[in-house]
């Protein structure tokens, strides 16, 4: 590992910094097992997924601990001491996080909501409101998070997916010139949106930026009332959301503020006031955003708040204890990390290490170990293009692709957490694996399901495993996964160039399965099962394979095979042993 991965660019050591601040990763539950024993590292979790929530620090929730414990926070929607105190948190909140992420106060407004999802939910609402009796036309990129392509539902007046950066810039330079697009170009609807992420949470790369002042300088009539949607949920994680060019800055924001601290589970819409009047059209109004209410006889009308555009729109009381926690997250962030300068570049420089050490691995026969999903025009050590995430795949010696539901099984049980799945990216999922939709649908008819473990279809794979580093990740991270990815090398494949009998690794399966005992599968009186150690002596839980297929039990000398978990759970009787419902995991 190179020495330049060790030296920090935070205040402290990232190693000083996760021994301080991250104690939940300075150990694991159970221990990994290498083919050598002086491979093995230091007792760690190597957390691998903070594009889905980075960990939260430690003096974070100490701090929000004691302002809890000595603070009375009331509902925002009175004039008590306690719900002023609320009020002014959430104001306070509110002013900071737009500096945070470089938005003037004067042309930008924020309103919290539970995540990115709900964000642009509200776009919806408003654009439907806000539409003729054509409805609303929507364009999103194929790249997009499912809940971006969700919207389409709503577009009564059409829908396109873009399905490349090249559609989205030959759409805004000629408008309605592309051919066979003429209906669902825009042009016959009064009012349209364009969604697309900042940065694929598929693969960590990141779109252009500057899409949504190209959009505004259009000269078409057809987009005078064309708007920008920007998900910059994944983004923001390890980058510095700057909107301080207000010209080119989208007109909406959706993100999620744990994306970025790890806590609170909390949202925010960032609304370009010049294009909030659209967001007040919504058919909907909730308690808090109204000023007068009138219903039964007299007739049915009410009267919505006008001071403040986020008056108008966060429906019902706001989650004021989470939002007090955002001052608190902001302060440590900085404090540990500097800026999101520095936690973009620590966290992309060990990731394109990861990506070197990854790409150039080979079997011995020369056949890559990973498949890497990487993004068309991106570049690992280009922040501008790409995220600290990578997606890929495992094959063997043979080509042939190693199950995403087996890989993560068996990195939990060496310390190793991580994604697999579609990871609710249906167009990049599609598009980098090479599915047609006729084969999506066919998969679906066959039984794949969001999920389940249906790994490998028709020779080709169904998801990806992804791997996303962040603020707190550091080299050990990155040494510990290739060492794990090791296991999967078969090092003798060829002789004299001809093939050899593959001489496969143990599986990592049963090495990682601690004997305890021997038993008769059939007339021990009582079997064990390997236990996962936590921190404290009286936490234990079974470890038990959470399948749908060709589950094994896992009791030493027995590992017999079921092709249903519930055959399973039946068959643990024979050995006097409770039947689980799922992996079931210490809860500290």
């Amino acid at each position: 590992m190179s020495r330049d991965l060790e030296d920090s660019l935070y205040p402290v050591p990232i190693d000083s910094i996760r021994r301080k601040e991250y104690p939940l990763l300075n150990s694991q539950y159970v221990q990994p097992y290498y083919r050598n024993k002086a491979d093995e590292p230091s007792s760690e979790t190597t957390y691998l997924d903070h594009a889905g929530c980075p960990p939260y620090p430690q003096s974070l929730m100490k701090a929000y601990h004691q302002f809890m414990k000595h603070n009375l926070l009331g509902n925002p929607h009175s004039q008590s001491p306690s719900s002023l105190l609320s009020t002014q948190c959430i104001e306070s909140a509110r002013h900071r996080m737009l500096r945070f992420f470089r938005a003037d106060p004067d042309h930008f407004d924020l309103v919290f909501v539970a995540n990115a999802t709900a964000a642009i939910k509200l776009v919806a609402e408003g654009l439907s409101g806000r539409a003729s009796d054509n409805g609303f036309w929507y364009g999103y990129h194929a790249d997009a998070h499912t809940s971006l392509v969700g919207l389409r539902k709503l577009a009564s007046a059409g829908s396109r997916c873009f399905t490349a950066d090249i559609e989205v810039d030959e759409w805004l330079d000629h408008g309605a010139d592309i051919p066979g697009h003429e209906r669902n170009d825009g042009g016959s609807s009064s009012v349209g949106v364009f969604a697309y992420p900042a940065q694929s949470n598929l693969n960590g790369r990141r779109l252009p930026l500057h899409w949504p002042g190209r959009l505004r300088r259009s000269v078409s009539k057809a987009r005078q009332e064309m708007y920008s949607l920007l998900d910059a949920a994944a983004y923001v994680s390890s980058a510095q959301l700057d909107l301080s060019d207000f010209a080119n800055a989208p007109d909406f924001v959706a993100l999620s503020f744990y994306k970025i601290f790890g806590f609170p589970n909390l949202g925010a819409l960032i609304v370009r006031k010049e294009a909030g009047h659209i967001l007040l059209n919504r058919s909907y109004f909730g308690g808090g955003t109204v000023d007068m209410v009138i219903n039964g006889t007299a007739g049915e009308w009410h009267a919505t708040k006008q001071s403040a555009l986020h008056e108008a729109l966060e429906d019902g009381t706001p989650a004021f204890h989470s939002i007090a926690a955002l001052d608190h997250a902001l302060n440590v962030h900085t404090k540990i990390y500097g800026s999101m300068s520095n936690v973009s570049q620590h966290a992309g420089r060990l990731t394109y290490a990861l990506y070197g050490r990854m790409a150039s691995l080979t079997h011995g026969n020369g056949v890559p170990v990973c498949e890497i999903y990487k993004g068309h025009g991106t570049d690992y050590e280009i922040p501008r293009t790409q995220g600290p995430t990578i997606a890929f795949n495992i094959r063997d010696s043979h080509h042939k692709w190693i199950g995403k539901s087996d890989f993560e099984r068996l990195a939990i049980i060496n310390g190793i957490q991580l994604r697999t799945g579609g990871v609710c990216n249906p167009g990049g999922i599609a598009n980098y694996l090479g599915l047609s939709a006729v084969e999506m649908r066919q998969n679906f008819a066959e039984g794949l399901r969001c999920g389940n473990e249906f790994d490998v279809m028709n020779n080709k794979p169904t998801g990806v495993i992804r791997v996303s580093l962040g603020a707190s990740s550091n080299a050990n991270d990155v040494n510990h996964l290739m060492k794990f990815i090791d296991l999967f090398v078969e090092k003798e494949c060829m002789r004299n160039g001809k093939a050899l009998p593959v001489k496969r690794p143990k599986h990592p399966r049963m090495l990682s399965w601690k004997k305890e005992s021997r038993v008769d599968c059939h007339h021990a009186p009582r079997a064990e099962l390997q236990k996962i150690e936590g921190p404290d002596e009286n936490t234990k839980a079974y470890l038990v394979q959470a399948s749908t297929v060709n589950v094994q039990c896992p009791v030493v000398e027995c590992w017999m095979e079921f092709p249903v978990q519930e055959q399973l759970w039946k068959h643990f009787e024979s050995h006097k042993l409770p039947s689980p419902s799922r992996w079931k995991f210490p809860c500290f």
